[in-house]
């Protein structure tokens, strides 16, 4: 028999995809269901999944050992959300409030609002706080049944502040249950002391801030914005090129506010992701897929900034594109962290099915942060993050979108949260 240290019954439902690579196509919306199931763990990882009429005779219950009831809820692999920018100080409601009269996104940053308003903040708060802010968000998180994030720096736009962000990625998730895979983002937008000397900035990005990151070990990817007002696709070139070159994997902000072309620089780069793409030309997504370049749908943003485009979630999909759904929560243009509702925006907004959002918001968005081996799908071998949502099938994330479902999150084996989740019925 198979020993275990946690056995989790009572599913309703589990749905999980299943491999160690993203999957594309018609391959997006491929899951393992299993109606009345069960699973097993002993340490970090799951050692059986099946009906859970085959528990008792296939699973040993070691001494110790706990039972956990899913209370006939749905079981997924814990969410991985692939875009964050997590680090940062102060919010920025006033904004929101003017573009409900109007303002655009490109005007709000050409007075200075925007991201250059948050750097402002995030260089003045104190590490300590910093990381502070970095671990509360984290429970939040947790709370809605993300157990794997992506967080960018590129609030501080300093050699000392971007990497104040990263070491408070660092201190700030030491010892907690959500693992975080940090990305150096000096290449976000110009800070103001270099709006008349660009050229300077990103030499100051290329020589000095990547090679500190770099030999502090402070982050695995490198990401660049391409716009108007922030970098060129040369420019982009440039910073990510010497990224690769010091051994980071490299992600874009990509074609979000106009075609800028860079879908393609990120299929030519080989970069683990492309993200936005509301603007992606079809040879941008058809470079992508020739890649193997993982789209990353952020459909909340869209949403939260009244975009006249909808996300390219079905154009995408049908271009052999790996598909990931993140939330990009961030302070300016989608301050929200649920990956369930990012989920649902994919379904009612960027066209994917559910079963294709589950993919993208678990596997891909695993696979697009170079842990699909580990994480990302509940198979035995694979790190036991799983997520009880209360309610009776996967098709209810979407559904009944905008509430909170998470029950019971497990993490690396363990049960790190209850929670007495909504319910109307």
């Amino acid at each position: 028999m198979i020993q275990a240290d946690l056995v989790v019954s009572g599913i309703a439902e589990l749905a999980t995809p299943e491999g160690t690579k993203a999957l594309a196509g018609p391959s997006q919306g491929r899951l393992r269901v299993v109606a009345g199931a069960a699973l097993a763990s002993r340490g970090d990882r799951i050692v059986w999944i099946g009906p859970e009429r085959e528990l008792g005779a296939a699973v040993e219950l070691l001494p110790g050992g706990a039972r956990v009831d899913a209370g006939g809820g749905t079981a997924l692999p814990g969410f991985v959300d692939a875009h964050t920018h997590l680090p940062f100080a102060g919010w920025r409601e006033t904004e929101f409030e003017e573009r409900l009269r109007g303002a655009t996104y490109a005007e709000i940053a050409a007075r200075g609002g925007g991201i250059l308003s948050t750097v402002e903040r995030t260089r003045a708060i104190a590490a300590v706080e910093l990381a502070a802010l970095v671990r509360a968000r984290l429970d939040a998180l947790l709370a809605l049944g993300t157990t794997t994030v992506e967080a960018k720096s590129g609030y501080g736009l300093t050699l000392a502040d971007e990497c104040k962000q990263l070491e408070a990625l660092r201190e700030g998730s030491s010892g907690h249950p959500v693992e975080v895979v940090p990305t150096f983002l000096g290449a976000h937008t110009v800070p103001r002391e270099y709006r008349s000397r660009r050229e300077e900035y990103v030499r100051l990005v290329v020589e000095a801030m990547l090679p500190e990151v770099v030999s502090r070990g402070l982050a695995e990817y490198a990401d660049a914005f391409v716009d108007a007002h922030a970098f060129t696709p040369a420019e982009a070139r440039r910073v990510l090129e010497a990224a690769r070159g010091r051994g980071l994997g490299v992600r874009l902000h990509a074609d979000q506010l106009a075609d800028d072309g860079t879908a393609l620089l990120a299929a030519e780069l080989g970069a683990a992701s492309a993200d936005h793409l509301e603007h992606a030309s079809p040879a941008g997504m058809e470079a992508l897929a020739r890649a193997g370049t993982c789209g990353v749908l952020l459909p909340a943003a869209t949403f939260f900034l009244m975009g006249k485009l909808a996300p390219p979630g079905r154009r995408l999909v049908d271009a052999g594109v790996p598909v990931v759904v993140a939330t990009d929560f961030n302070p300016g243009t989608c301050p929200m962290e649920s990956v369930g509702t990012a989920l649902a925006f994919a379904c009612l907004s960027a066209g994917l099915s559910v079963d294709e959002a589950i993919s993208a918001a678990t596997l891909n968005a695993a696979h697009s942060l170079g842990r699909a081996d580990r994480v990302g799908s509940l198979e035995p071998g694979k790190r036991a993050d799983v997520v009880i949502h209360a309610v009776p099938n996967r098709y209810h994330l979407a559904y009944r979108f905008g509430v909170p479902h998470v029950a019971i999150v497990i993490a690396a084996g363990k049960v790190v949260r209850t929670a007495e989740p909504f319910r109307s019925g």
